[in-house]
């Protein structure tokens, strides 16, 4: 394992992690090479910069490099967004994953063990599907790039979730998705060890073998549209997950000191257009939300439900109604039952009467966000009250008294209430009595 950390607040300079990704290709003698990194919705990981270095690396060493997307269920990269986030890196270099067309079943995760690692929740198990191209035996080298953070799914992100998930399949996808939810995503929550994870790297270790995959794994923090590298970690063990999350822990988890009653989320609308990415509002805050509040979500840039048409659909037929009632639809409709990954973010989008969640939009209408069981505020109205440019990370004071605790962008953290994440970590069982 190769690693470089910073305990500065502006982490690492872009010398030293091109040194580190440099260090990495000694000894290299790679012909063809096939970088996996995420998509806009991760444009704060630093993967952008660091697949951007890896890419003119090894052009410059006459070796071809393909840069396939870890895009899971989400919309392509826009021309204009790859400009931003992979610098001058061509666009037509790009290779978008169709997660329902451009993969191939290459084993399946027995009913025994998915019964064993979800406590009994759930007994089926399922196909494990991957982007052909991760099985194109002419790739001396897979590079997968990503940044580890909190996770509504996996409890961490990335490691083996960016192949099996960002290039994963249908059937995986839903999967994955729908035990997290019926596992309940406050167990789930920060920590490593989870039933997803347990599936992932039971599907690494039976499936891959032979694949040469490394690992670049980041944590960061972002402060006023500035990504800040607190580690890098490059390897091709499990372990090197295991090192980015502690990183990830110190970094990326803020408790305070009290519980939330107001609560404003704000989402950058270059990076959040839809509900099933925005939602990182809720998913992120919920643990530290009191009894009774408010989550009020600044959604500029949400203009639909979801990326993906079939799923858009879904969700505005269903909306996001909670836990006991989507499994009950789920065991009514076949539309759910075919889209789990629906189902569950469905589940894992409400707070289930517990604090009351109101997204403020310009591109949506007060109807379609009552009828998604959301509470309906107008975007400019709470702008000019909220205003992001006004106010700090944390907790906020108005003119006329009331306190907010602000987060500027959800998909960089957790805030959990210190003693509610003990409770889970310790095994304090939320999720299982709805399954």
């Amino acid at each position: 394992m190769l690693f470089k950390e910073s305990n500065a607040e502006n982490g690492l300079c872009d010398g030293e992690i091109r040194e580190l990704l440099e260090q990495s290709l000694d000894g290299e003698d790679c012909k063809k090479v096939l970088i996996i990194p995420p998509d806009y919705t991760r444009c704060f990981s630093k993967a952008g910069f660091i697949t951007n270095c890896f890419y003119h690396m090894l052009e410059s060493r006459g070796c071809h490099t393909d840069i396939l997307i870890a895009q899971g269920t989400h919309k392509p990269v826009s021309c204009g967004q790859w400009e931003k986030m992979y610098g001058d890196i061509p666009y037509s270099s790009m290779i978008p994953h169709r997660w329902r067309e451009d993969t191939e079943k290459i084993g399946h995760v027995p009913d025994a063990f998915v019964k064993e690692v979800t406590e009994g929740l759930w007994d089926r198990g399922f196909d494990v599907e991957i982007n052909r191209r991760l099985l194109d035996r002419t790739y001396d080298r897979i590079i997968s790039v990503g940044q580890v953070v909190p996770h509504e799914v996996t409890g961490m992100s990335n490691h083996s979730k960016n192949l099996f998930v960002g290039a994963g399949g249908s059937e995986m996808i839903n999967y994955l998705h729908m035990i997290g939810a019926v596992y309940g995503i406050e167990r789930i929550m920060g920590r490593e060890d989870t039933p997803v994870r347990r599936i992932l790297d039971y599907s690494m270790e039976h499936f891959m073998g032979g694949v040469p995959v490394t690992f670049v794994l980041t944590v960061t923090t972002e402060a006023q549209g500035q990504t800040f590298t607190h580690g890098v970690y490059i390897g091709e063990e499990r372990s090197v997950l295991t090192k980015a999350s502690a990183g990830s822990r110190k970094w990326n988890i803020e408790y305070p000191d009290r519980d939330i009653k107001k609560c404003v989320v704000y989402l950058d609308p270059e990076e959040f257009t839809t509900t099933w990415v925005g939602n990182k509002a809720i998913y992120r805050t919920r643990m530290a939300m009191a009894d009774a509040g408010e989550l009020l979500i600044l959604a500029p840039g949400v203009e639909r439900f979801g990326e993906d048409k079939k799923i858009d659909e879904i969700i505005s037929r269903y909306g996001y109604c909670g836990r006991r009632e989507v499994l009950k639809l789920y065991g009514e409709h076949e539309d759910l039952r075919e889209n789990m990954s629906a189902a569950a973010h469905l589940i894992h989008g409400s707070s289930d009467g517990r604090f009351k969640i109101t997204y403020a939009v310009r591109k949506m209408t007060e109807r379609q966000i009552r009828n998604a069981h959301f509470q309906y505020a107008g975007y400019q109205e709470m702008q000019e009250r909220y205003h992001p440019g006004k106010l700090k990370p944390g907790w906020n004071t108005m003119p006329d008294g009331e306190e907010i605790f602000y987060v500027s962008n959800p998909a960089l953290g957790l805030w959990a209430g210190r003693e509610r994440l003990k409770d889970r970590e310790s095994g304090n069982k939320t999720g299982g009595e709805y399954a």
